[in-house]
């Protein structure tokens, strides 16, 4: 049983994304087109070369942690759907601090990213706490944090933190995540990104932890009678997930974009919902969807 059920985890994904493809390839011929030729443009654009594999990365890195903030929530039984504005509010912390400590070289940077992973995990407890306390549903919450999210970064790239006269700011060039190689231009944000997808995956599979979180999320009633902390359970899966997010905002940051503006973020926590349920919920399985999604970006 154990056996059929890991197989049908990996094949559901899989079949999943091969009948996108056979639908889009329909479409395509449909238009009078090659969708074989079309698809070849599709994957050598992505893995053509060293480069274009490394740029690919980049664009799936943003997408591994929101991903990776919505996979482990839901683990917990609970619908975190302000990933984006965890993701952002993580990326103002780490500007504002980065602006303050000024051309601090490599410690700026991990303080930086430190600040913007704390104020991730601070947004995320917003909706845990009012779920746990007041029985508020945490996607109504969480959904409308995003827009707070987003206008508060508005009020900080525009006033308070302002370059001048234009509504940016940006990160001095000792603060940059330095890329890997020339020849492979992604950064080293993106290890960190699959380095983080295999240890969510060790703890939720393989620690007496992640095996309560799992067991809350399957059934909180029955964790309770167990003597389950499940409100604490609860809690702790919206601040990780929300530090999650909250670090993957400071590393796209710092590590792509280099500039706090207009439209930093948008779209990345719904992406993340996306390749967290296609993913099956499994840590690993969200950062290979998070490269087909990248592939498609």
């Amino acid at each position: 049983m154990k056996l059929k059920d890991n197989l049908a985890k990996i094949l559901i994904p899989i079949l999943s994304i091969l009948i996108a493809f056979i639908a889009g390839g329909i479409i395509i011929l449909c238009l009078g087109k090659n969708p074989v030729e079309a698809y070849g443009y599709l994957f050598s654009g992505a893995f053509g070369s060293g480069r274009k594999m490394g740029q690919t990365l980049v664009i799936a890195c943003p997408l591994i942690f929101t991903g990776l903030a919505a996979a482990f929530a839901y683990k917990c039984g609970v619908f975190n759907l302000g990933g984006e504005g965890q993701f952002i509010l993580g990326a103002v912390t780490s500007i504002f601090v980065s602006a303050k400590l000024g051309d601090a070289g490599m410690g700026g940077l991990l303080v930086s990213l430190l600040a913007g992973t704390v104020a991730g995990g601070i947004w995320g407890a917003i909706p845990g706490i009012l779920k746990i306390t007041r029985g508020l549903n945490e996607m109504i919450v969480s959904i409308m944090l995003n827009y707070v999210a987003t206008l508060f970064m508005g009020y900080v790239y525009t006033t308070l933190l302002r370059d001048g006269s234009v509504p940016q700011v940006a990160v001095a060039d000792s603060m940059k995540i330095a890329g890997i190689s020339k020849g492979f231009p992604a950064h080293w944000g993106v290890l960190a990104a699959f380095l983080l997808a295999a240890v969510l995956y060790y703890f939720i599979f393989y620690t007496s932890k992640g095996f309560k979180l799992r067991a809350v999320g399957m059934n909180a009633t029955a964790a309770f009678f167990n003597g389950f902390p499940v409100n604490k359970y609860i809690l702790f899966s919206f601040i990780t997930s929300g530090a999650i997010a909250g670090l993957g905002g400071s590393i796209e940051l710092h590590g792509k974009q280099f500039r706090l503006m207009s439209g930093f973020g948008s779209g990345f926590g719904f992406d993340g919902v996306a390749i967290a349920l296609i993913a099956q919920l499994n840590p690993l399985g969200t950062a290979i969807v998070a490269c087909i999604f990248a592939v498609l970006r």
